[in-house]
């Protein structure tokens, strides 16, 4: 099986305009739109990035109740970054050992991954500014098309 790059949603080709003009999938499932609640098992802090930023990633229709998992992920990973951040900026990132050796502490290595996967996940939602300059949103239906309004059409 071949790697390569993960196909990217209908919706999000549409939001970016459909730049590589490939016939787009009219067949892919669309959810429901509405925002999910915030899961309780979630971290505080987890929950103030939720508060944050899912009314208007529901708004712009990037998530939807299907999207819970996913978009919990990223909250998840915010906190934990957030948390091992404040940690190395209170103790520092490295500690002596016994035998007088300077060593990593174990916050570095947590706040790296949860830095990954949180990046990850983000992008996936446009929280990236190379993510979100992909995407077109429309925010007025009757607004002409630019190239109508330029060929005098419309």
């Amino acid at each position: 099986m071949a790697a390569g790059r993960k196909p990217k949603p209908t919706a999000l080709k549409e939001l970016e305009g459909n730049p590589g003009k490939r016939k787009l999938n009219r067949s892919e499932p669309k959810p429901d739109k509405g925002m999910p609640p915030c899961p309780a098992w979630l971290l505080p802090e987890a929950k103030k990035e939720w508060k944050r930023l899912a009314e208007n990633l529901s708004q712009l229709g990037v998530l939807t109740q299907i999207d819970m998992a996913a978009f919990a992920a990223y909250c998840q990973s915010y906190a934990r970054w957030k948390e091992a951040q404040e940690h190395i900026n209170s103790e520092g990132s490295v500690f002596e050992t016994d035998k007088g050796y300077q060593q990593q502490t174990p916050w570095v290595g947590i706040s790296n991954t949860n830095q990954k996967l949180m990046l990850q996940a983000a992008s996936e939602f446009g929280l990236t500014p190379s993510s979100r300059s992909r995407i077109v949103v429309s925010h007025d239906d009757s607004e002409e098309d630019e190239m109508e309004e330029l060929l005098g059409g419309g």
